[in-house]
């Protein structure tokens, strides 16, 4: 038996009280604006190496799109890029609850992508080769052998990929745990506090401007997900980024027919810890148009390829918002972070309705569970669908680490290692090379391995 969750599990997450802080250090080592999944990762290795560093939040720690995102730690069908890092992150999500002393929900439950055909279950195959060559244990399962691992499914698929050692944690519980850990290692994590821009002496980084006031630092990192554009531009630093709004569900407990995470067609679901479902439709993601799809539209026209069938577009009051936005503001004035502490975004409610009907059709075991909570957030995404992580050119001493496109969750600890050795000039053999952000200008074709 599961114990009832509140209706609002995750979303206390983000709608609890802002608690600013009493008073900030003068200074630190190291600066780091965000408090997603990145970020408090970031800020947790380099306090386990006596780094005094800060961690500026505007709003909540995982208040976004870290404690709102599907909860998959998996390896299966990564971009190659990203394999290196994703394999160390598998390897610190195990241990992550003994290390820190605090249950993440992690476990290693699988990942499991279903093949409705002969064609797609080819194509499932072609990434055996990757697999092979980072030791993992995927494999193509046959129709009957995949139902060792979906039970009572109402669909007859061909087959699919699954790698066993991948797994799932819980979202509203992995960020916050961590940003504790980093905190009972000397780090200092200040929410409600937006850092509104950077002081600069003789070119550097000299400080950060925060709400509260200023802090000293040589080192910053903007690891401040969908905002980091908008942060960067204001310094006169171009990041190509646009916003894609994803919906999710949580189910009361239920029938098992799944223990990891499964992905069809028409659903992206996994098991909770507290016995339920988080799910997802398969295909649908909206692309609220704005200034910026048009600034970056060329760039992007890969991923959109890519994701055509399932990303709905539309036009409405975010192209307003962000063109009303400043491009700069006065460093002792009210920032756009301070003016939306938390990026909210409404469930879409064509989404919630087929998120319904889909797991009535494919899980009948699952109709009529009851929907307790749904909710929306928006996934910063990179024209390549892997991550922008570099120190910028024009600003010595100012990093970026933004466009994790969905998979941030599952890889943060592992970009969070890579991240803390980056910032102090050490290396923990993680190539980050293929993460600049002079590639989307300096003539590198754009080539997206896998969606968002």
């Amino acid at each position: 038996m599961f114990d009832a969750a509140p209706a609002d599990l995750v979303a206390k997450t983000w709608t609890g009280p802002m608690e600013p802080p009493a008073d900030i250090p003068a200074s630190a080592d190291v600066v780091i604006i965000g408090g997603g999944i990145v970020g408090v990762s970031t800020a947790w290795f380099l306090s386990r190496q006596g780094v005094n560093v800060v961690l500026c939040e505007k709003g909540h720690i995982a208040g976004e799109q870290s404690g709102r995102n599907w909860g998959w730690v998996r390896q299966q069908a990564r971009d190659t890029r990203e394999m290196p890092m994703i394999v160390e992150s598998l390897n610190i999500w195990r241990g992550l609850a003994a290390e820190i002393g605090e249950d993440v929900g992690y476990a290693q439950t699988g990942c499991l992508f279903t093949a409705s055909s002969e064609e797609q279950l080819e194509g499932y195959a072609k990434w055996l080769e990757t697999a092979a060559e980072y030791g993992l244990d995927t494999r193509v399962l046959s129709s009957t052998e995949l139902k060792q691992h979906v039970r009572g499914a109402a669909v007859s698929w061909k087959g699919g990929l699954y790698t066993a050692s991948d797994g799932r944690a819980e979202p509203h519980k992995a960020a916050p745990a961590i940003s504790r850990a980093a905190t009972r290692n000397g780090a200092t994590i200040l929410t409600a506090c937006a850092v509104r821009g950077i002081d600069t002496e003789a070119g550097r980084v000299s400080a950060v401007m925060t709400e509260h006031g200023r802090i000293r630092t040589s080192i910053v990192l903007c690891a401040a997900g969908a905002w980091t554009a908008l942060f960067c531009r204001s310094l006169g630093v171009a990041v190509p980024q646009l916003k894609v709004r994803g919906t999710v569900v949580r189910t009361a407990p239920a029938a098992s027919v799944l223990d990891g995470n499964v992905f069809d067609d028409r659903i992206g679901i996994r098991r909770r810890q507290d016995g339920g479902y988080s799910v997802a439709h398969g295909t649908l993601l909206d692309h609220p148009i704005t200034p910026s799809t048009f600034r970056y539209a060329f760039k992007f026209l890969p991923a959109l390829r890519l994701e055509h069938k399932g990303l709905r577009l539309s036009i409405g009051r975010n192209f307003i918002d962000e063109w009303r936005t400043p491009k700069t503001w006065a460093l002792d004035e009210t920032s756009p972070f301070e003016k939306m502490r938390v990026l909210n975004p409404e469930p879409n409610p064509r989404a919630v309705k087929g998120i319904r009907r889909n797991i009535d059709t494919v899980f009948p075991q699952l109709a009529g569970t009851e929907i307790v909570e749904a909710w929306a957030g928006m996934v910063e995404t990179s024209p390549d669908v892997v991550p922008i992580i570099e120190e910028t050119a024009s600003i010595p001493g100012f990093h970026i680490a933004t466009g994790f496109s969905g998979h941030g969750f599952g890889i943060g600890p592992g970009a969070g290692k890579a991240i803390a050795a980056m910032l102090t000039g050490n290396d923990v053999g993680i190539p980050l090379d293929q993460f600049r952000l002079s590639r989307f200008f300096d003539g590198t074709p754009i080539r997206p391995q896998s969606s968002v």
